[in-house]
């Protein structure tokens, strides 16, 4: 299993249609028509720009999934409900300007409708939908069987429909889970909770059923550069070490650092900290089993 670096598409672009707002006599026709396509945070942030924005809109937001919010919905660890309560925030437009803005949900642009038919409906077409796949390790064996992407994984746990009809083989001991940033130890902690703390989330049941049946007792975490170069957050690290039901072990060799990475720590209080972290609190012996 492997995380990648290659993040989804957050940037919105447009697309100007042949635009009526002003009749030839020079009096308004009315709001603008705008199409969004696509329902993540890139998407309902220029949502909320453009109703805030003082001119008359009427705004039509296309998902291809049956619900909103993208990444927040399906792509946030379920047990990570701080940062998923952003929905409240990206999901204000739906209620507060109810009458300018409409959700169309189980709709794909391409098949459903075609580009062409957005530019006649609408003034303009907004292009707010992210990568939909994964970046390939390009490693030897990492095709071979029992090696994912951690999308294909975070979309299991996270209930999304994609991954409705996919399991996971949880029978091994131990797992590798390839990357050095919040979606790695994503995987990671999911993988170490107990079957408690997993069902106390809003994973699917069938999830729940399948990680608290895991055989897994080891994961490892494997970064391609050393501590300087970490690109998790103190709060997905801090996560990792509240941990109920796990050891958190750290070779103090592997927190060595070289004097050019030395000086890439300096100027970055943030980085320091979670180095210190690491090194006064994780590097240690096992408590359970080995």
């Amino acid at each position: 299993m492997y995380g990648s670096d290659a993040q989804p598409d957050r940037s919105a672009r447009s697309e100007v249609g042949v635009t009526h707002t002003v009749a030839p006599g020079g009096e308004a026709r009315g709001p603008a028509r705008i199409a969004v396509v696509g329902a993540g945070p890139a998407g309902l942030y220029a949502v909320t720009e453009l109703v805030e924005s003082g001119h008359p809109v009427k705004i039509d937001v296309f998902e291809r999934l049956p619900s909103p919010f993208g990444l927040v919905r399906y792509g946030v660890a379920p047990d990570n409900q701080k940062i998923k309560s952003v929905a409240r925030v990206l999901g204000a437009p739906f209620t507060a300007h109810s009458a300018t803005v409409r959700f169309l949900g189980n709709v794909s642009v391409g098949r459903d409708i075609s580009r062409h038919e957005l530019r006649g409906f609408y003034d303009a077409v907004i292009y707010a939908f992210g990568a939909e796949d994964a970046r390939v390790l390009d490693v030897p064996g990492s095709r071979l069987p029992g090696s994912f992407a951690a999308k294909e994984f975070v979309g299991w746990y996270s209930g999304h429909p994609d991954a409705a009809d996919r399991n996971f083989p949880l029978h091994g001991r131990g797992v590798a889970v390839v990357g050095a940033g919040n979606v790695a130890l994503d995987v990671a902690r999911v993988l170490a909770r107990s079957a408690e703390e997993i069902a106390a989330t809003d994973v699917p049941d069938r999830v729940v059923t399948a990680l608290g049946s895991s055989a897994i007792t080891d994961i490892y975490l494997l970064c391609r550069r050393g501590p300087a170069q970490m690109k998790f957050t103190p709060v997905e690290l801090r996560e990792l070490g509240e941990l109920s039901n796990a050891d958190l072990i750290i070779d103090p060799t592997e927190l060595a650092l070289s004097e050019s990475e030395r000086a890439e720590l300096l100027g970055r209080p943030q980085l320091e900290r979670m180095v210190s972290t690491l090194r006064q609190g994780w590097a240690r012996s096992p408590s359970g089993p080995a």
